[in-house]
């Protein structure tokens, strides 16, 4: 693996001769002038072991949901006299009396509703000045304060205290792992072999589609070591969690195994933060683009949002990208929530048995994601293929769902059903985090690559409250048929592919190289730097 990253250096790299409208002098106008060391890169690396979604996107909504378990009431007898069991289990909220499904969904798009709010806020200051970092660095802070505030809440009638933690926890999960996935194609670009290999195309003896497929694979190549080297780490963190789950006795009673869930979310929280520190001390302060004329902080987010949706029509194969990514993210994000809540439900809230559960998913996703890069790189398989891939197994996993809607024989309701599943999503469904980010970068016009990566950000994040908005009402409206949902993730699943079918890699690269070179005429983007 270390002979795959780049060369430990402080020198900087030569000049790229410009050459009008070919990658390389695009490469050198908006990089930076420094080369990606492996002490930078493996800093990159190392933060994702932290931020590897166990308090926010793990243990901290199985905790809401075990308080919720533990607050509400069997539905067919009186209110609040008889508590939840084999059957089904309400709690009032927002006005309504709902199944503690429905109002994790519910919550869950509240919470990305949000995030989308914040991203189009925020999220172009990635490309002005020398934000970015600092923006990683604030969320990151709060996502460890949010992590340890939970060791507050440990008992069932502060749920409603649960419900504000558990979206603070999945908002500053996300904008974590926005910020943190932005630097990677400045990573890619800077690393010493696709300098050079810019420097050949400048000098003829390499052809820029030659290029652009080397940068691609090195793009890739990065996103998937961080992705398997997180996967160890937090194997070594969930069996760092066992040892401290027998310690605190967390099977004895119910009120120790809910303690357990809020010592695990404030372990993760600490660890994560040892675990930045070195991306907030190594990171390079990469120069990012100065302010358009007329705008400042607070609406030059609002403008380039809309700028890029409006340039986005005119990138063909952008566009077809972006309505999948809209299409499949909400998908899968709302198709791992259910399973979720279907999980929590049929292990008890054990913290043990959804530890034990984790280790056994979290060694299959890197597993998963290593043959597939070991497959892509052996057989120079493009982003697009992989990614189509392991889309399909992604339609088979609601199709197990579906199943479900009219059997208890099968659809995520028997405890081997649940080791199966941690098996496959890490195998199968796992690389969709990893090529899914790296075809943004395939699609989207270099220059304003942070702004089109917060672009699909906000598409990702409307998708992803509309999607278990959607499924609580389903869920509502079918009896509380928990496995009802599938059938609507199915039909929106099956209609995603036929839009990254249609997106063409090769007319993207040339779409995003023009739009760049005549938006550098007009200054619809200022390309100075800071």
């Amino acid at each position: 693996m270390t002979e795959d990253v780049a060369e430990m250096a402080d020198s900087k790299s030569p000049e790229v001769v410009e050459e009008t409208g070919s990658i390389a002098s695009l490469g050198s106008r908006h990089g930076s002038d420094w080369t990606t060391t492996r002490l930078e890169l493996w800093s990159f690396y190392v933060y994702y072991i932290g931020n590897n979604g166990l308090s926010g996107f793990n243990f901290g909504p199985s905790q809401f949901q075990n308080l919720l378990y533990l607050a509400g009431y069997d539905p067919t007898q009186a209110p609040f006299t008889t508590a939840c069991g084999d059957g089904g289990c309400v709690l009032p909220f927002m006005g309504k009396v709902r199944d503690i499904n429905s109002i994790v969904l519910l919550t869950n798009g509240i919470s990305f509703a949000i995030q989308a709010v914040l991203i189009i806020a925020i999220g172009a200051w990635a490309d002005y000045g020398r934000w970015r970092p600092n923006i990683l660095i604030f969320w990151t802070i709060v996502a460890v304060a949010v992590s340890f505030a939970w060791l507050g809440v440990e008992d069932p009638s502060k749920w409603k205290a649960g419900t504000a933690l558990y979206i603070l926890g999945l908002i500053t999960y996300q904008m974590t792992l926005t910020f943190w996935t932005a630097a990677f194609p400045g990573l890619a670009r800077d690393l010493p072999e696709v300098r050079t290999s810019a420097l050949q195309v400048a000098e003829d003896t390499k052809t820029q589609d030659q290029h652009a497929d080397f940068e691609s694979m090195s793009r890739n190549r990065i996103s998937n070591v961080a992705f398997a080297v997180c996967s160890v780490g937090e194997v070594i963190i969930l069996a760092i969690m066992v040892g401290i789950l027998k310690g605190i006795k967390s099977d004895a009673s119910t009120e120790n195994n809910t303690r357990a869930f809020s010592v695990l979310v404030a372990f993760s929280g600490g660890v994560w933060l040892l675990c930045a520190i070195p991306w907030f001390l190594f990171e390079k302060r990469r120069p990012g683009l100065a302010l358009p004329p007329g705008a400042s902080l607070l609406t030059v987010g609002f403008r380039q949002t809309w700028i890029a949706l409006r340039e986005c029509m005119r990138l063909k194969q952008t566009f077809l990208y972006l309505i999948f990514y809209f299409l499949m993210g909400d998908v899968l994000n709302t198709t791992v929530t259910v399973i979720g809540t279907l999980q929590n439900s049929v292990v008890s809230y054990s913290t043990f048995q959804l530890t034990l559960l984790l280790i056994v998913g979290i060694v299959a996703q890197g597993l998963g994601i290593y043959l597939f890069w070991v497959v892509q790189k052996r057989f120079n398989i493009s982003t697009k293929a992989m990614l189509s891939f392991n889309v399909f197994w992604i339609i088979i996993l609601t199709i197990w769902g579906l199943i479900g809607v009219h059997t208890d024989k099968f659809g995520f309701k028997h405890v081997w059903e649940i080791w199966a599943y941690q098996v496959f999503y890490g195998l199968m469904v796992c690389p969709w985090y990893a090529y899914s980010q790296t075809m943004i970068s395939e699609v989207s016009p270099l220059a304003q690559m942070f702004l089109f990566f917060s672009l699909f950000s906000v598409i990702g994040k409307t998708s992803a409250f509309i999607g278990p908005f959607v499924s609580s009402a389903i869920i509502t409206a079918s009896n509380d048929n928990d496995n009802m949902p599938f059938a609507f993730l199915f039909g929106l699943g099956t209609l995603s592919t036929v839009f990254l079918a249609l997106v063409d890699v090769k007319k993207s690269r040339k779409e995003c190289e023009e739009f760049v070179l005549a938006e550098t005429k007009r200054d619809a983007f200022r390309t100075d730097v800071i």
